[in-house]
C-alpha cells in the first residue's frame, strides 16, 4: 500500500480513492493511536468534525463521525466551516482531535480528510504513519476493541461554532473596516457564510460572488484559482478591493481597485510592514518558500527585514515559524499564516487583516502592494528525465552558472525535481519577461539533453 497521508492529509476522488470504509477505518485508527499516545488519558475524549460543502462530504462526515463514536470518542459536529475554523475550534474547545473533510482548491469530485491534534495543530508525521499502520493492520483482519453501553461516543451538533469563530476573527482585528467596499469571492466553498458575516460585522460594505454552494459547484470557475470574475466585479462595483478564497478558505488572494491581482507574496509584504509597525513581527523576519518572488526578498531587505525561505509547502513554512518563533509566513498561492491568531493558513483572517491595513492607512491596496515589484517568473516543466541527477550533472551545473551570471542580482534560477513525477521544474526570474523566457527555454533544453 502506498502512503495514504500526503502533505495535507488524505486526498483522492471521493467514493473511488476516498471511500466511506476508508474514512471510517482511519477515524477508528486515529482514535486508537491517540489513546495509546496518551492524548485521551484521564478523560473522555472529544473530537470536532467539520467539512466543506462538497456533496461527498455528507457521507464522508457520517463515516468519520461513526468511526470516532464507535471508538468511544464524543463528537461535536460543526457542519460546513473553513479548515482554519475547525483548527481554531479544536483548540478553543479543548478537544483532543479535529477532523476536516475537504480537498481545498481541488475540483468537486475530490475530497480529503485532515486531522488536527489537540490545540488545533497538524498531527505529527509519526502519528500519521502510526494511524496508517494501525488502519492497515485492522483492515486485513485483526478485530478492533470496541466499547459498549455508556462507553460509546455521543454525537451532537455544535451550532455555536460559527459564531465562536467569527467572534474570534473580529476580536483579533487591529481596527474596523468602516468606509471600505469589498467584493468577496467565496469559491462556493466553506467560507460562503463565515467570510461575509465577518467582513460585515467588521464594518465593511460587501458584495459577494461565489457564495451559493450547492455541493457541486465548489471552485468551479471562481475563487482563488480563477480570479477573472472577482477582477471584473471589483471594477464593476467600484470596490476598494476584492478577496478570493479557495474551497476550504485556508487561502486568500486579493485584487486591487483597478482589477489587478495581489498575490500571496505581496499580501505578506503588506502585512509584514503592518506587523512591524505594531511591534508584532518577531525577529524582524517573514517566512516564505524558495518559490517566493525575488522582488519580495529585495523589498524586505530594503525595509530592513529578513525573508527566511523554506522548501515548497505551507507545512515547511509552519515548521520554520514554530522552530524560530516567527509570527508571519506563507506562500505565493495565498496560504498566509499569522501564528499569533491561527495555527494554520486562514484565508478569512488574512483578508480581514489586509483590508484593515487599507482602512487604517487610508492608502489604496495598489499603493500598499507597491512596496514590492513582482519580477517576471517563468516556470517550465521538463518531463521524462532522470530527476535524480539534477545536482550531479556537470553540464547542467555549468548552464545554471552561466544563466545566473547573465541574470545578475535582478534574476534567479531554480531547478526543482518533482516530488511525484519524472520531471524537473525550471523556474527563472528576471527583471524582463523576455529575458526570463529566453533563459528558461535554454535551461529546459539543457535539462532535456543532460538528463534525458
Amino acid at each position: 500500500m502506498g502512503r495514504l497521508f500526503g502533505t495535507d492529509g488524505v486526498r483522492g476522488v471521493a467514493n473511488a480513492d476516498l471511500t466511506a470504509e476508508l474514512a471510517l477505518g482511519l477515524s477508528v485508527a486515529a482514535a486508537h493511536v491517540l489513546a495509546e499516545a496518551g492524548t485521551f488519558a484521564g478523560h473522555r475524549p472529544t473530537a470536532v468534525v467539520g467539512r466543506d460543502p462538497r456533496a461527498s462530504g455528507e457521507f464522508l462526515e457520517a463515516a468519520v463521525v461513526a468511526g470516532l463514536a464507535s471508538a468511544g470518542v464524543d463528537v461535536l459536529r460543526v457542519g460546513v466551516l473553513p479548515t482554519p475554523a475547525v483548527a481554531y475550534l479544536t483548540g478553543a474547545l479543548g478537544a483532543d482531535l479535529g477532523v476536516m473533510l475537504s480537498a481545498s482548491h481541488n475540483a468537486m469530485p475530490d475530497n480529503g480528510i485532515k486531522f488536527f491534534a489537540r490545540g488545533g495543530h497538524k498531527l505529527a508525521d509519526e502519528l500519521e504513519d502510526r494511524i496508517e499502520r494501525v488502519y492497515e493492520q485492522h483492515r486485513t483482519g485483526e478485530p478492533w476493541e470496541r466499547p459498549t453501553g455508556a462507553g460509546v461516543g455521543r454525537v451532537r451538533t455544535y451550532e455555536e461554532g460559527f459564531d465562536k469563530y467569527v467572534a474570534h476573527l473580529i476580536g483579533v482585528l487591529p481596527n474596523r473596516l468602516d468606509g471600505l467596499k469589498v467584493v468577496l469571492d467565496e469559491a462556493h466553498g466553506a467560507a460562503a457564510r463565515v467570510s461575509p458575516e465577518a467582513f460585515t460585522r467588521a464594518g465593511a460594505e460587501i458584495v459577494t460572488i461565489g457564495a451559493e454552494p450547492d455541493g457541486l459547484n465548489i471552485n468551479d470557475g471562481c475563487g482563488s484559482t480563477h480570479l477573472d470574475l472577482l477582477k471584473a466585479a471589483v471594477v464593476e462595483h467600484g470596490a476598494d478591493l476584492g478577496i478570493a478564497h479557495d474551497g476550504d478558505a485556508d487561502r486568500c488572494l486579493a485584487v486591487d481597485a483597478q482589477g489587478n491581482e495581489v498575490d500571496g507574496d505581496q499580501i505578506l509584504a503588506v502585512l509584514a510592514l503592518a506587523m512591524r509597525e505594531a511591534g508584532t513581527l518577531r525577529g524582524n523576519a517573514v517566512v516564505g518558500t524558495v518559490m517566493s518572488n525575488l522582488g519580495f526578498k529585495i523589498a524586505m531587505e530594503r525595509e530592513g527585514l529578513q525573508l527566511v525561505q523554506t522548501g515548497v509547502g505551507d507545512r515547511y513554512v509552519l515548521e520554520s515559524m514554530k522552530e524560530h518563533g516567527y509570527a508571519l509566513g506563507g506562500e505565493q498561492s495565498g496560504h498566509v499564516i499569522i501564528l499569533d491568531h491561527a495555527t494554520t493558513g486562514d484565508g478569512t483572517l488574512t483578508g480581514l487583516m489586509l483590508a484593515a491595513r487599507v482602512a487604517a492607512t487610508g492608502r489604496t491596496l495598489a499603493d500598499l502592494a507597491g512596496v514590492m515589484e513582482r519580477l517576471p517568473q517563468v516556470l517550465v516543466n521538463v518531463p521524462d528525465v532522470d530527476k535524480s541527477r539534477v545536482s550531479t550533472s556537470a553540464e547542467l551545473t555549468s548552464a545554471v552558472t552561466e544563466a545566473e551570471r547573465e541574470l545578475g542580482t535582478t534574476g534567479r534560477v531554480l531547478l526543482r525535481p518533482s516530488g511525484t513525477e519524472p520531471l524537473v521544474r525550471v523556474m527563472v526570474e528576471a527583471a524582463d519577461i523576455d529575458q526570463a523566457r529566453s533563459v528558461a527555454g535554454r535551461l529546459a533544453d539543457v535539462v532535456k539533453s543532460a538528463l534525458g
